[in-house]
């Protein structure tokens, strides 16, 4: 890497998840308000499928020894786009992350090869105060892609959950149930196929993805229209440690849309965050998906807290 006198790179390993955690928290403390990483988070980074933590995340150290700046790269299904996260002390490291995502790059193409595709699309994320990292990867050949916008909603004030919409009914997924883990894919999978990003992933790769332990299956819900499968919605713990339930996907199929189900969906889910003690509910909006609903996300109490925007270029394989 392209460092400066007396900075050292060097590859990452699981006795570094505390210098690690240390730096991330540095990141996001600048871009989100708040240290949105813990030493599992870390650690499930590093051991993830379709991550080598020796070719795939590399550190960088500055004179004094102190880590200040973490790369690596992820593909939770190991098809489709890759993504690269790139996290610097804002104090200390600033200088070293253009040459960390120079680094991941040349992996990139790397991966690419390994995988006999000719090229490889990778994306990653700026939050509204990284202006230097966004015009670092528009130097990189970066274009913005999209922008996510994160909403949520207070839960204090929760009014009791409506009344089902008629022929409407909800559930939760019944944990360890192989069959209903399968119609839960069969619906997320139709429900998004017509959403421009979406990779699609065959169930035994979806179901991988979900190896986390403590995965809080009665915060999953399934809805029916008069008996007929209709949506679905996965939760997810990534924001309990801001005392949130998170709502990761909703899934509706077609032709139940506008009929009230993502509304049961998410009032149920509401009110079960609530009655565990949480403070908060919130999800993520994909703001170029024809389908994101968000008139239905404000309708339920849900509001605008912040943006993402998603940058991405294409990587050639390496020998191309």
């Amino acid at each position: 890497m392209n460092l400066p006198a007396g900075w050292t790179a060097r590859r990452s390993a699981l006795d570094d998840i505390p210098a690690i955690l240390a730096v991330v928290h540095a990141a996001d403390t600048f871009a989100v308000g708040y240290p949105d990483f813990d030493a599992d988070d870390v650690r499930d980074a590093l051991t993830a499928p379709f991550v080598d933590p020796q070719r795939d995340s590399w550190l960088v150290t500055d004179p004094e020894g102190v880590v200040v700046g973490w790369a690596i790269l992820s593909n939770p299904t190991g098809v489709g786009r890759e993504f690269v996260e790139v996290y610097v002390d804002p104090e200390r490291g600033e200088g070293v992350r253009a040459p960390l995502l120079a680094r991941q790059l040349d992996r990139i193409a790397e991966r690419a090869a390994e995988r006999g595709r000719p090229e490889l699309t990778v994306r990653t994320s700026v939050f509204a105060p990284e202006t230097r990292w966004a015009a670092e990867l528009a130097e990189a050949g970066f274009r913005r892609a999209k922008r996510y916008v994160r909403m949520r909603r207070e839960l204090a004030d929760l009014p009791a959950e409506p009344p089902l919409p008629p022929g409407v009914t909800v559930r939760p997924l019944r944990a360890g149930d192989e069959a209903d883990l399968r119609l839960f894919h069969q619906i997320y999978d139709t429900a998004f196929r017509d959403t421009l990003d979406y990779e699609p992933a065959g169930f035994d790769r979806w179901r991988e993805a979900l190896r986390v332990p403590g995965t809080l299956w009665d915060e999953w819900f399934f809805a029916e229209v008069d008996g007929v499968p209709a949506g679905a919605l996965q939760s997810s713990d990534q924001a309990l440690d801001q005392d949130e339930g998170f709502v990761r996907t909703l899934s509706v199929l077609p032709a139940y849309r506008r009929r009230g189900v993502g509304a049961a969906l998410l009032w149920r889910a509401f009110t079960t965050y609530a009655g565990k003690g949480r403070k908060y509910a919130g999800l993520g909006v994909d703001l170029t998906n024809p389908t994101a609903p968000v008139g239905l996300y404000r309708s339920v109490g849900l509001r605008e807290v912040r943006w993402t925007d998603m940058y991405e270029r294409v990587v050639p394989a390496t020998g191309v």
